[in-house]
């Protein structure tokens, strides 16, 4: 029997479109699953320990869905209390534990070392647990498990990252009947929906290509339209599908809409996605309306032609103009992103962006101050090439001693002075449309962090349904 914990309790709730995915993939090969929520219950350890009194599984899984919450100067680091987790897991039961997830992906083997873990899955779980849970079963030859992380003699062992069916395609189950996603669609506002996996964009900062390969692996449309029936039937009608980016490629994004138009979903479902600001035309437009989409996250980062440089896109801030347009002429609501402070960032630079993001006039504009450097970006790259990191004035952190990538760390262009947050606010100059980021000294901020978002639970208890910056949108424009 394998049993898998999700370990995530931020709110709003996240449903955990993981381990569905993991647990239908586990059910096909026979292997009995049952799922532990601790997202969905009061006493965590109460839990854990009621479970494990009456179970002894082949297997625990563990999903780790975020290292951090990536947003300064809050920086929340969730690992230390996965660490809990497992120790409490370690002395109910003498079941090996394995740690998979997207933020797990990014920090393998830093995350097995750190919290005890027997094993960890680095890429797609589906077929690389039932590998894992074969090999416990007979010949325990690990090596043999693409993605494992696995300790050989004392010492750790990554094997290749499993990027499942990397050329005939991503093949996932379809039910999501093995978590309670109506719960989660009443607590969350939204449910989560993949139509391929893998990113193939070479961003500076996005550590996308070493959580979810850099290959994309598409999926059938007909597929995800079955899901999205499956999820309709259970009275979800409102989707977040979870792509780096829908539109690339945009063959696929309009094979998915089409496939879904067909059907007739676009006149039961509303949806929302996040998007490169290029390819998006006309075309793409009117087919993802038309397929029910009603919302588009923007990865706009900036309106300069040095930081759109400098940050690798290749839009233009001329693109950036007919993403908007295109939306208010299809009736899509439209949030572009932004990315300020990146290496090179001045003053100018971001009243650039922040002034001609005003003059296409999104519903909605993120504004948050800080890029997130990742081990293994571009970003740790630029980083190290400015010199010592301890003494680089453009690192902001809120740990002591050694910089280390494993905890939040963050950089802030020294260019935009001591109060980098206040100058981005006063440009703002307190338009509604912008979620600004917190003033350094004793401020508040409209950001958009979701992170245990108590106006977001609000919201949703209250009926709210859609896409986070969509409904935080709503609330401040009222």
């Amino acid at each position: 029997m394998l049993t898998l914990i999700n370990t995530n309790r931020m709110t709003p709730a996240i449903a955990p479109i993981g381990l569905d995915y993991i647990a239908g993939s586990a059910r096909q090969a026979d292997i009995e699953v049952e799922v532990v929520d601790l997202c969905l219950v009061d006493d965590p350890a109460a839990t854990l320990r009621n479970y494990f009194a009456g179970h002894s599984p082949e297997l625990v899984g563990l999903s780790f869905r975020n290292v951090d919450d990536c947003f300064w100067p809050s920086c929340e680091w969730f690992v230390p209390r996965l660490a809990e987790t497992v120790q409490t897991i370690r002395k109910l039961t003498d079941s090996p534990i394995v740690i998979g997830g997207v933020g797990f992906s990014i920090f393998a083997e830093q995350i097995v070392e750190h919290t005890g873990a027997d094993f960890g899955i680095r890429g797609d779980g589906e077929q690389a647990i039932i590998a894992l849970i074969e090999q416990l079963r007979w010949m325990q030859n690990f090596d043999k498990v693409t993605g494992l992380v696995w300790r050989k003699n004392g010492t750790l062992i990554s094997n290749p990252p499993c990027w499942q069916s990397v050329f005939g395609g991503l093949t996932l189950d379809t039910a999501r009947d093995v978590i309670d996603n109506v719960a989660y669609f009443k607590l969350g506002g939204q449910i989560g929906l993949e139509t391929k996996r893998g990113c193939n964009r070479r961003c500076i900062y996005c550590a996308d290509r070493l959580s979810k390969g850099a290959v994309i692996r598409r999926r059938k449309a007909a597929e995800v339209a079955n899901e999205a029936q499956s999820l309709l039937a259970k009275g979800i009608d409102v989707l977040h599908i979870c792509d780096s980016e829908f539109n690339i490629p945009r063959s696929h994004a309009i094979e998915v809409c089409s496939e879904f138009a067909r059907l007739g979903l676009g006149k039961q479902l509303r949806w929302y996605t996040y998007m490169a600001v290029t390819p998006f035309d006309a075309e793409l437009a009117a087919a993802m309306r038309k397929a029910g989409c009603v919302g588009i996250d923007f990865t706009g980062d900036s309106a300069s032609a040095t930081m759109l440089n400098t940050y690798r896109q290749p839009h233009t801030k001329e693109d950036l103009a007919s993403a908007v347009r295109l939306c208010r002429e299809n009736g899509i609501t439209v949030m572009i992103d932004l990315l300020l402070g990146g290496p090179g960032e001045t003053p100018q630079t971001a009243k650039e962006t922040i002034d001609f993001v005003k003059q296409i006039n999104p519903d909605a504009a993120g504004a948050p101050l800080g890029v997130r450097v990742y081990p293994g970006t571009e970003m740790e790259t630029i980083v190290k090439s400015e010199g010592p990191m301890e003494t680089n004035p453009n690192i902001r952190r809120k740990y002591d001693g050694k910089i280390d990538l494993f905890r939040p760390t963050f950089y802030i262009s020294k260019s935009l002075g001591d109060r980098p947050a206040r100058l981005i606010k006063d440009l703002i100059a307190g338009d509604k449309r912008f979620f600004e980021p917190i003033d350094e000294i004793g401020g508040t901020a409209t950001d958009h962090n979701y992170n245990d978002n108590s106006e977001l639970v609000k919201a949703i208890q209250n009926g709210a349904r859609g896409a986070y910056w969509h409904i935080l949108r709503k609330l401040r424009s009222a």
